[in-house]
């Protein structure tokens, strides 16, 4: 393995800081349209602009905020007053990064899955992102749970993938979080969750240490062991914790500074307390943080409505701040109605 630089490991460090985690800002334009829609509001640029200021100009949330990823429009984008929101962030002390992924494509030879694009030209753009302010970067490869899936095919492509992201990240003095997510979709049991999941980091660990990636540089972002979404006895959070936990143990090399989970479907709720459940158990080797989009931002996203500025602040800050909370296993239910 590579020594990298040391402000690799101090940025992956400062990222999962105690107490704070990180805003997934990075929905395609597909799927911001989605989300506006679902408010009755355009996806024009200037309304996804104005969205991203308000969650970016929130007072007091870089308490619990440690880094913001980026979508290639919103790095380049200003805030009302001008300042260009990468600027705007590490002003308030919170890490600018950027998604660089193409997005997942049907991998061929093989049906239901998929590999992640994206690797023509990346050491360009990130030469240029980290121009722009990026300090950090992701790249999502996903796989599907059924019926002899995923294949060997796809783990091990995707987990090449991956890894070859991750080596030019580190050469262009940017921080890589990998994410490898084992999509929930689907009414497997969380057995099948926990063996599916370990395959996929088993391979992703493989191949980043065959491409000398130094772990001590890098932050992992995988999904949590669940039971399917449409399983009809779906595990709860205490078995949740100790399934995710397991799995981790036994793939996740104790360099690794931090694991920063994804919500994927889950419930705001579900996301917070499946976190506290695991911090309870705690100390681990790793950080054990969030990086979690739809589950910090959709009751910001309703409050705000296209208008409501105020409101859709506050919102984002009362979910960063509990969040926050299950960092150190002290988030409660009752939490979720208190003011903010």
């Amino acid at each position: 393995m590579t020594v990298i630089a040391p402000e690799l490991e101090l940025t992956a460090r400062a990222l999962v800081a105690p107490g704070k985690g990180i805003l997934a800002a990075d929905e395609s334009d597909g799927t911001i349209k989605k989300r506006f829609d679902s408010i009755g509001v355009e996806s024009t640029e200037e309304n996804r602009r104005a969205y991203r200021d308000l969650l970016f100009s929130t007072e007091g949330v870089e308490g619990y905020i440690s880094g913001v990823i980026l979508y290639d429009e919103t790095i380049r984008q200003e805030a009302s007053d001008g300042t260009p929101f990468p600027e705007l962030l590490a002003s308030k002390g919170v890490i600018p990064g950027i998604k660089v992924d193409l997005g997942a494509k049907p991998l061929a030879l093989a049906p239901g899955e998929t590999i992640t694009e994206g690797l023509d030209g990346l050491r360009g753009r990130l030469e240029e992102y980290r121009g722009l302010g990026a300090r950090f970067a992701k790249w999502r490869a996903t796989y599907s749970i059924g019926e002899n899936l995923p294949s060997e095919y796809c783990v091990w492509t995707n987990a090449h993938a991956l890894a070859r992201y991750a080596a030019l990240c580190q050469e262009a003095g940017i921080v890589p979080i990998v994410e490898p997510e084992v999509l929930q979709d689907g009414a497997h049991t969380i057995d099948e969750s926990a063996k599916v999941t370990g395959r996929v980091l088993q391979g992703v660990y493989t191949e980043l240490r065959d491409q000398r990636v130094d772990f001590a540089g890098t932050l992992l972002k995988p999904n949590m062991v669940l039971s399917g979404y449409d399983a009809s006895d779906r595990a709860g959070a205490d078995e949740v914790a100790e399934r995710t936990l397991d799995v981790f143990y036994r793939h996740v090399p104790a360099a690794v500074p931090g694991i920063v989970f994804l919500s994927g479907g889950q419930s705001d709720a579900d996301a917070t307390a499946h976190l506290n459940a695991m911090n309870a158990r705690g100390p681990h080797p790793w950080q054990l943080s969030f990086s979690y989009g739809r589950a910090l931002q959709a009751p910001a996203l309703k409050a705000w409505a296209g208008s409501n500025v105020e409101a859709g602040q506050r919102a984002y800050y009362h979910r960063a701040k509990l969040n926050s909370a299950a960092r150190s296993g002290s988030y409660a239910p009752e939490m979720e109605t208190a003011s903010v």
